[in-house]
């Protein structure tokens, strides 16, 4: 089930670009993931607002996405390409691709959604 979580690094950045939505688990300081039912000295953690500074939350893959399209007008679509999965990012309204490098990235679906993540990342930086 942990696979369907965002990866420490990356939960990390969004963390910095201000994600605080409640999440069913969260990564401890050494990379460790963790239900959001953990308990320490009696409580439990069951969204971001309850959590030590140095604990970010990990969000599934699709509350990620949401998150951009909701927070900061961005979409990321993972899609088939000719033989492998690629992604394109979009602003919601319909303007236009905002990434080019999409374009050459062929990978699993796994890596799709990863590097397209990434690339959100970067694009709400550089604003």
């Amino acid at each position: 089930m942990e696979k369907e979580f965002v990866p420490y690094e990356l939960a990390v950045k969004l963390k910095e670009l201000g994600f605080n939505e409640p999440c069913f688990g969260f990564y401890l300081e050494d990379y460790t993931w963790t239900p959001a039912s953990y308990s320490r000295k009696g409580t439990i953690y069951p969204s971001n607002t309850d959590l030590l500074p140095e604990w970010s939350a990990a969000p599934l893959y699709q509350q990620a996405f949401r998150w951009f399209r909701e927070k900061h007008g961005l979409v990321g679509i993972v899609k088939f390409g000719t033989n492998d999965f690629t992604y394109n990012i979009y602003n919601t309204d319909g303007i236009g691709l905002l990434t080019k490098e999409s374009l050459n990235f062929n990978g699993t679906y796994e890596e799709a959604e990863s590097d397209c993540l990434q690339k959100l990342i970067e694009i709400v930086k550089t604003k």
